[in-house]
Order: structure tokens, then C-alpha cells, then sequence
């Protein structure tokens, strides 16, 4: 069990490096020359797309690194820190990367079934983020943690969805091919939260109050 959870933290923190870095190389002028931008140039000209883009992309870069510690023994037992993380993280959800998301939801053109998926995925993200902060305000440790792993489970969908087009595009017929990418929505988030659910059933939750 230790060797599983030590495999499962060493490469989702190898992946969140991975995408981190990229959006900041990629994405850091802010002048919306990326090939994905390109492609987007109708959604772009609507006003609304790139605010909401950047908003969602640095948003959840950050979310995604200072989350990821939040479940470190360390940072977890250094409560001013954690809890500093925590304010964050929830802020950068709750008003950048979710309503972001959203946005960029209104401009999926690959079918409702797609559609459905990002829009389901991005509305469990608020609600589980939201409950795990008002479960944190009322002393409700336990319950927050196991709800904090679902939210991060669901912001963890933006490296595996990556990670899911690049297999597709090198291994598979592309993201292009005839339901790939309704399969690829799904499976980017998904199977992360069935995860989060055994962690929740068989990892022991540390005991910390917040008084």
C-alpha cells in the first residue's frame, strides 16, 4: 500500500511539473500565439474566450502545484501554511479556474457529448471545492480531506487530459478519429475521481484540529 502511494505521488508530481512548466513557457507573453489560440481564432474574436482562457490556465498551473503539496505530511501538520494554501487554492478555483472553465465550455465544438463531460467535470470541481471549504470552517477534518481529494482529483484532469491526446495523437488514431475525443473528456477525469474514492476507502486520514 505505502509502495502504491509513493509510485502514485512521485508521478502525478512529475506530470504537474511537466504541465506547469509548459503553460508558463507557452503561455507566458500573453500575446495568444499558441497553435491551440490559433485554432480558437472564432471563440477569440468574441471577446470573451481569451480572458476566460488565461483565467483557467494560470489558475489552475497554480492550484495544481500548491494542491499538490497540500497533501504532504509537511505542509498538512505546518497549519499556518497549510491552511494559506488552502485559502488559495480554493480562491483560485472558485473565482479563476472554474469560471474560466465555464467559459471555455460555451466553446467546445466537439459535440454534446464532450460538452457534457467538461461541463459535468468543471460544476463537480465547485461543488466539491465548496463543500470541502465549508466542511474545514465547521471542524469537519476527516470529511474535508476526503473531499479536498475529490476536488483535486478534478483538477488533476488537466494533466491527464494531456496526457491522454498525447497517447491518442503518438499511439492511437489522434484525438480527431470518430468518438477519440468524447473518449478522452471522460477518461481524463473520471478514472481520477474512482481514485480519489480509494484513497478515501483505504488511506489512513491524519487527525489535525483547527482550533
Amino acid at each position: 500500500m505505502k509502495l502504491a502511494l509513493k509510485v502514485l505521488w512521485y508521478t502525478a508530481f512529475f506530470w504537474v511539473a511537466i504541465l506547469c512548466a509548459g503553460t508558463f513557457l507557452q503561455y507566458y507573453d500573453l500575446k495568444g500565439h499558441s497553435s491551440f489560440l490559433q485554432i480558437k481564432q472564432a471563440a477569440v474574436k468574441t471577446g470573451w474566450y481569451l480572458p476566460a482562457f488565461y483565467c483557467h490556465i494560470i489558475g489552475s498551473s497554480i492550484i495544481l502545484f500548491i494542491g499538490f503539496f497540500q497533501f504532504s505530511k509537511k505542509v498538512y501538520n505546518n497549519r499556518p501554511l497549510h491552511k494559506t494554501l488552502g485559502k488559495i487554492y480554493v480562491f483560485g478555483v472558485l473565482f479563476f479556474a472554474a469560471p474560466g472553465a465555464y467559459v471555455m465550455t460555451l466553446f467546445v465544438n466537439r459535440g454534446p457529448g464532450v460538452f457534457t463531460s467538461f461541463l459535468l467535470q468543471n460544476t463537480l470541481w465547485v461543488a466539491f471545492t465548496l463543500a470541502a471549504w465549508l466542511l474545514v470552517l465547521r471542524g469537519r477534518i476527516n470529511p474535508h480531506i476526503k473531499m479536498m481529494r475529490r476536488s483535486y482529483a478534478l483538477a488533476f484532469g488537466a494533466v491527464t487530459l494531456r496526457l491522454y491526446i498525447f497517447l491518442f495523437t503518438v499511439l492511437g488514431s489522434g484525438v480527431g478519429f470518430a468518438h477519440n475525443y468524447l473518449i478522452i473528456a471522460f477518461l481524463s477525469w473520471v478514472p481520477n475521481l474512482l481514485i480519489a474514492e480509494w484513497l478515501n476507502y483505504t488511506a489512513e486520514t491524519p487527525q489535525l484540529s483547527v482550533k
